[in-house]
């Protein structure tokens, strides 16, 4: 009895959710549990992207080498604490956002049509309304993953002398805010939002893109889900990836001692970064992102769908059909009143 209870009471939770708060749930969950898997090789991109020389010279294995002798089994998952808390909160707002945005240009304005556009469109703006209220847990994640831990004769001469700068998430957020405003907790801001309008718009135009080529009956199938969406977020990453790496050094310049000029805009900082490190930087760790990219957006739109189904979340076309209902209803109302 209690069994049936429970049952009936989680019945009542879940259809008393509006469509909204269990796409928020569906994202952040398909979101956190996708970066969890992927935290190892998300944290030797960042330090290839901004420790070139200390960790280029060992390459791949002998970068998880050394992060597993200096610093044990946990260093590959430093900075993934404030990596879940900034992805949990980013995917559940990008998921939702999108199905959003989705509805509301399909109802205001039906020309667009229904097709990959229309994603390019939704994702574009999900994706600049996620970051714009993230970022400065992603500048955070990004300044605890970048301190190595170890002894002084390991640490590269140039690189802070403090083995760590920053004792936990709540520290950096302190240090940075009292260092430099709010201003410096959206340092890199910029080239965020030039990068994700693109990435996110591509990678939900060609997931929808593909997955529309594919036949009917097979459009279900996770497999079907697991290899569109892996591959368009490789294409989406490969047009967009330049500008995460300014990204990133603009986020961690101050915890160089280096004496380079400061890096003060997207496109000043983009020449001065191939001047100084050539043009490959900007591509530096790509081939791990290749590696990290396809498991996580795999994941992600897998998880995604498992929790939307598990939620009760209408179709696409029950929802838009339920919007313009609600839209009727509403302007019937004013109407009459």
């Amino acid at each position: 009895m209690r069994d049936e209870e429970r049952g009936l009471f989680w019945d009542g939770v879940i259809e008393g959710m509006p469509l909204f708060a269990k796409e928020l749930i569906a994202g952040g969950v398909a979101g956190g549990f996708a970066k969890t898997v992927v935290a190892p090789l998300e944290r030797v991109k960042i330090l290839f992207q901004t420790r070139r020389t200390e960790y280029h010279s060992v390459g791949l294995l002998g970068s998880f080498s050394k992060i597993a002798k200096t610093e044990g089994a946990l260093g590959f998952y430093r900075g993934n604490g404030a990596s879940v808390a900034r992805i949990v909160p980013y995917a559940a707002l990008h998921y939702m956002a999108y199905e959003q945005y989705r509805r509301w240009i399909a109802y205001s304005f039906p020309e667009i049509g229904g097709g990959p556009v229309l994603d390019l469109v939704a994702g574009s703006f999900s994706g600049g309304t996620a970051v714009l209220f993230t970022y400065p847990l992603d500048l955070v994640r990004t300044k605890l993953a970048y301190q190595v831990v170890g002894t002084p004769k390991l640490n590269l001469k140039g690189i802070i002398a403090s083995e760590e700068a920053y004792k936990g998430i709540l520290d950096c957020f302190s240090k940075t805010y009292r260092g430099a405003g709010l201003r410096g907790l959206y340092r890199g801001v910029a080239p965020s939002l030039y990068g994700i309008f693109p990435y996110a718009g591509l990678k939900f135009y060609f997931y929808e893109e593909m997955k529309s080529r594919v036949p009917e009956e097979h459009k279900k199938g996770i497999m079907v889900k697991l290899v569109c969406g892996s591959i368009a977020g490789l294409l989406g990453q490969t047009f967009t990836y330049p500008l995460d790496v300014v990204r990133r050094q603009m986020q961690v310049q101050q915890l160089s001692a280096s004496n380079s000029a400061e890096l003060k805009g997207t496109m000043d900082s983009l020449v001065m970064i191939v001047r100084k490190q050539g043009y490959k930087q900007l591509f530096s760790g790509l081939s791990i992102n290749y590696l990290k990219v396809v498991p996580s957006v795999a994941i992600g739109f897998t998880v995604y769908d498992t929790m939307k189904a598990f939620l009760r979340v209408p179709s696409r076309d029950e929802a838009g059909i339920e919007l313009v209902t609600n839209q009727s209803s509403k302007q019937q109302a004013s109407l009459q009143s």
